[in-house]
This record gives structure tokens, C-alpha cells and sequence, in this order.
């Protein structure tokens, strides 16, 4: 059964951690305005498009790394929490494990999509009109998105024992997710080995429903997967992995 109110808590004091965390507050502002203004801006040199420019091509992907990265490194608290021993309190009080994997979801997924909506006020410097209606759809989608990567990273998470091993596994998933998502070039020139693993990268799918907001239109730098097919596909993802994160702490000792 879940408890509203520990959800709420454990909610906040993910927040709290956050934002009283300066360094990883300075890192998560620059890191994706590093991609877009010194990374965009050169590739942006180098490739003529007659559609939209490189820089515009890519801030769809790099809202998709911001969350990428967000929700993926939220649930290092689980490992941090084991590590101090306050998980143990955690799994051993009142409260249903299920509503500490609801609450962590709801951390991780409210966190990113907080840093995702912040890159949306960059659109209109770079020529793109993002209108109320727009926002509101990116808000949805990128809580979807958010909440399936949450979901992802908890449930590798649950079975991590310490800081340094979390950090080893995540950046192995974390990398190529981002590589085969899309973001930095489309998904149909990647190799057909390769597209094999882009096309199981729910990342990949969050990013294309990105591009039917930011990017609409057609053209090799367009949208390759329709709406409805993003949308299923991590929204499957984030139901599959919520239940198998529950299901795991459920049979934690």
C-alpha cells in the first residue's frame, strides 16, 4: 500500500540533497550548454543543412542527455543510502518498499524533468518557437522519459553495493545510450549492427517524440519514428522496469 506522505518525504530530501550539493548543481547547468553552444556551434560550421540548423538539431537530444544523465545519477542515493546504512532503517520501518521505489521514482523523475524544462528557455535564443501548448507537451514527454530512465537506473541500482561500482555500471550504460539515442545524428545513418541496439534504446524513442515538438517537418534531420511508436515504446519500458524495481525491493533482505 502506498503512504502519500513518506513518498512526499523521500521526495524532498532528494531535493534537498540536490540543491544543497553545489558542485553537482554547477555540473549539471554546464554540462549540456558545454554540448550545445561549443559542440553545436562548430558542427554547426561544418554541416549544410537546408532544413534546420545543427544547433537547433540537437537540443532535442540534449534535453534527452540532460535527463539522461539526471535520472540515471539520482539513484546513486540508493547506493549512498545502503552504503551509510539508511537504507536498512529504510526497508526495515513501517513503510512499504514499494512506496520507497514510488518515492525514488518520483525524485528522479520530477529532478529531470525540473532540468529539462530549464533547457527549454534556451529554444528562442536558437530560433526555435516553443509556444505554451509545445511546453506542455514537452513537459509530458520528457516525464515519461524521465520516469523510464529512473525506473531503468533504480532497478541496476538495487543491486549495487557500492559508490564506485554504481559509477563503473552507469557510465557503461549511460555512454552509448546517448550515442545510439539520436541526439547528435540520426539514428537511419548509424550502420545496421549498430541500429539493432539504437532501436531497444528507449532513450532513442524519447528523444524522436522530442523532435515531433521542437523539429517539426520532414527531411533527413526530421522525426524517423512516428509519435505513437515513441510514446508505446517507453512507456512499456518505464511500466516493465517500475514493476521490476518494486519486485526487487519487495525481496530484499
Amino acid at each position: 500500500m502506498l503512504t502519500y506522505k513518506a513518498i512526499y518525504v523521500i521526495t524532498l530530501r532528494e531535493f534537498k540533497r540536490f540543491f544543497r550539493q553545489k558542485g553537482r548543481l554547477v555540473v549539471t547547468a554546464a554540462r549540456p550548454l558545454i554540448w550545445l553552444f561549443i559542440v553545436g556551434s562548430g558542427f554547426t560550421m561544418l554541416i549544410d543543412t537546408d532544413e534546420v540548423e545543427y544547433i537547433q538539431f540537437i537540443l532535442p537530444g540534449i534535453v534527452g542527455m540532460t535527463i539522461l544523465f539526471s535520472s540515471i545519477f539520482s539513484t546513486i542515493s540508493v547506493v549512498w543510502d545502503r552504503e551509510f546504512g539508511f537504507l536498512r532503517e529504510m526497508l526495515v520501518s513501517p513503510v512499504s518498499r514499494v512506496t520507497i521505489v514510488f518515492g525514488k521514482l518520483l525524485s528522479g523523475t520530477t529532478l529531470s524533468v525540473f532540468q529539462g524544462a530549464a533547457l527549454l528557455l534556451i529554444a528562442p535564443f536558437l530560433g526555435l518557437g516553443v509556444g505554451v501548448l509545445d511546453f506542455l507537451a514537452m513537459f509530458a514527454l520528457m516525464a515519461l522519459v524521465a520516469l523510464a530512465i529512473t525506473a531503468l537506473g533504480l532497478f541496476v541500482a538495487s543491486f549495487l553495493a557500492s559508490l564506485e561500482g554504481f559509477n563503473v555500471i552507469m557510465n557503461f550504460i549511460v555512454l552509448p545510450m546517448f550515442f545510439l539515442s539520436g541526439a547528435l545524428y540520426p539514428v537511419g545513418s548509424l550502420p545496421p549492427y549498430i541500429k539493432v541496439f539504437a532501436y531497444v534504446n528507449p532513450l532513442c524513442y524519447g528523444v524522436d517524440s522530442f523532435k515531433h515538438v521542437l523539429l517539426p517537418g520532414t527531411g533527413r534531420l526530421a522525426p524517423e519514428f512516428p509519435m505513437l511508436l515513441d510514446i508505446a515504446f517507453v512507456s512499456v519500458f518505464a511500466i516493465a522496469f517500475t514493476f521490476a524495481s518494486a519486485f526487487v525491493f519487495e525481496r530484499r533482505k
